[in-house]
């Protein structure tokens, strides 16, 4: 029983041994029996905490953008042990984390030019912190795509201003 339930848990979707644990004890699997079945799936390599941490990590950081921080959180909660989340984190370099940040607050511009830069900043900082991400890097990054998001605004107002001013000298 323990095992057919493993495996089924396995089809979907990989799983850290913890998780596994925490399925058969739901449903009632005898100690015993549930650390014998869990033995052998990490001896025949159906159970791999370190494969899933790596994956999980490469999945989530690329796709959700999620700091490091965020990333151990999340492979804690799965019972993935400390050690291993923090190897698997060590995939995510300073430089991955600043240009998932920047992909972030890119994504999320266009639809923060109708607000004031304070409200803009603070809608930004509370999503990169929900994201895992510091408050120094966070505002470093903000403050560099609302500089050169409201740059690009102005120039463009102040051009036709220019442009215009310019043409009027040279009419009759």
């Amino acid at each position: 029983m323990a095992r057919s339930i493993c495996l089924r848990a396995l089809t979907g979707a990989p799983k850290t041994r913890q998780q596994l644990a925490d399925l058969l004890a739901k449903r009632g699997v005898p100690d015993d029996a549930a650390e014998r079945v869990l033995n052998r799936f990490d001896e025949v390599g159906l159970i791999d905490d370190a494969a899933f941490a790596r994956a999980w990590v490469t999945s989530r950081q690329a796709g959700r953008g999620l700091a490091r921080r965020a990333l151990k959180a999340e492979l804690r909660a799965k019972g993935v042990d400390g050690e291993v989340a923090e190897e698997a984190v060590a995939l995510v370099d300073d430089q991955d984390e600043w240009d998932a940040a920047r992909r972030l607050v890119e994504r999320r511009l266009p639809g923060l030019r109708r607000v004031d830069r304070t409200t803009a900043e603070r809608r930004l900082l509370g999503m990169l912190a929900r994201k895992g991400y510091g408050a120094g890097m966070a505002s470093w990054v903000i403050r560099e795509a609302l500089d050169r998001d409201r740059a690009d605004e102005d120039p463009a107002e102040t051009a036709g201003e220019h442009s215009d001013a310019g043409l009027d000298a040279w009419l009759p």
